[in-house]
């Protein structure tokens, strides 16, 4: 019997648990997450509206009711309070890290503190109901907003801030992002990218979305997209980027509606500085950029500001150092091998990576499979090793021993419950609980890890 703990319970840690079970019967993998609810990322960074997306979640699900899976959830691991990894590794055979890139980049400009100036994470977990996020008034006071980026989180917060109540009702977000977001003064959202149409990351499926909003016109820029090379010639792109083009192109040629927002998709603009107005950002300085021939851009020291209440930054999710794990800064990942952790260059017995604390914050979700099936191949192969480790025969009493009193499956089922009765009692579907103490008296009403 060989028991594996995987310390995160989204894509990358259920697909690691799922190829450990399905590859070897002898195995038994604890789930570890931080948070008392499943999923990761598909809880809590899909996009409300996105429901076939969130319907992953029944995939996830069944990994995690597999007979030899375990969810143990609000275990903290490393950090003030948490159990430490170095004995983490003393309960289990081996361990997986999967826990994601918890921060996001900053543009590192002048005026990126000012209030009103926000990472789009942030929005995304206040509208997501993370228990960790924070209700600083995002869209209050605002009538024009900038999400600086042209990737698909860039593209969702931009819809959300264009939803009306009657597209939103329908979701799972928490009452008070609903009241707020159906309350909102916003009609005016520019999406800008320092770079051109050809280099945006967004995918076309997401870019068409803009365009199916109700009383939304989409605005683009024809001279901008002219300044990108491939606009005029898209033979050597991708065909994704040519009918990104294509969709762009559409929007371009096609006269406004008058409708009451705007969404307007700016290019080769990248931000120098964001403008202060009354206590709190008002503005933000754009440097107009060129092609510099390289695949990148220059900077032309010419200049537009544009009017916003609300910036969001959408330029990227980094890893963060987990205590008692090696961390590059430069890449923000952990130092590995086909999945197993090296220290100063020397693997670590029973030390492993999956997702993007491995490889960085790239791909999409289906992407955590086969860096999943690389890092469980790697711990297979390693376990007849591991099995000669001494660890604890019941690693549920051991883990309590430490102070540690997991949420397990019927502790979130619980949690399900409560959201679906608060939705009923709402008038709407499931309403998502937005705090660490809903969550956890929920999950109170329910037995304790088993």
């Amino acid at each position: 019997m060989l028991r594996v703990a995987v310390v995160g319970s989204g894509p990358s840690g259920c697909y690691t648990a799922q190829g450990l079970v399905q590859q070897d019967s002898s195995v038994y993998v604890d789930v570890l997450d931080r948070l008392p609810c499943p999923y990761g990322l598909v809880r809590y960074g899909v996009a409300p509206d996105h429901e076939k997306i969130k319907s992953l979640q029944n995939n996830l699900r069944a990994v995690l009711e597999h007979e030899r899976v375990r969810f143990l959830g609000g275990v903290q691991i490393g950090g003030p309070g948490g159990l430490p990894a170095a004995r983490l590794l003393q309960l289990y055979h081996a361990v997986v890290y999967c826990v994601g890139a918890a921060t996001d980049r900053h543009l590192g400009v002048p005026g990126e503190e000012l209030p009103g100036s926000w990472s789009a994470a942030e929005f995304v977990s206040w509208y997501s109901a993370h228990p960790d996020a924070v209700d600083d008034g995002f869209v209050r006071g605002a009538k024009a907003a900038v999400v600086i980026g042209v990737g698909n989180v860039a593209v969702d917060v931009t819809r959300m801030l264009a939803r009306g109540a009657t597209e939103l009702n329908p979701t799972d977000m928490p009452e008070a992002a609903l009241a707020a977001l159906a309350a909102s003064r916003v009609t005016e959202i520019h999406m800008v990218g320092r770079r051109g149409p050809s280099q945006a990351r967004f995918t076309t499926k997401e870019l068409r979305e803009l365009g199916a909003l109700p009383d939304t016109d989409v605005v683009v820029d024809p001279e901008e997209l002219a300044l990108d090379p491939a606009y005029a010639d898209p033979s050597a792109l991708t065909a994704a980027q040519r009918r990104n083009i294509e969709v762009l192109r559409g929007w371009a040629a096609a006269p406004p509606k008058g409708a009451t927002r705007r969404i307007r998709l700016r290019f080769f603009l990248r931000p120098a500085e964001l403008l202060a107005a009354d206590g709190r950002v008002g503005a933000v300085r754009f440097e107009r950029t060129v092609p510099d021939g390289h695949g990148g851009v220059r900077g032309t020291e010419t200049y537009e500001d544009i009017g916003a209440q609300l910036v969001l930054r959408s330029v990227g999710y980094r890893g963060v150092p987990l205590e008692g794990l090696p961390f590059d800064a430069r890449t923000g990942t952990v130092p590995h091998q086909a999945g197993r952790v090296l220290r100063d260059g020397v693997i670590a017995t029973g030390e492993y990576v999956a997702g993007w604390i491995k490889r960085g914050p790239t791909g999409v979700i289906g992407t955590n499979r086969p860096c999943a099936k690389e890092t469980v191949t790697s711990l297979l192969a390693d376990a007849p090793a591991l099995a000669g480790r001494r660890v604890p025969g019941d690693t549920l009493s051991a883990l309590r021993s430490e102070g540690v009193e997991p949420i397990g499956w019927a502790g979130w089922q619980a949690i399900e419950r409560a959201e679906a009765e608060l939705g009923a009692a709402l008038g709407r579907s499931v309403v998502k609980l937005p705090d660490w103490e809903s969550l956890r008296a929920a999950a109170r009403t329910a037995a304790s890890a088993s």
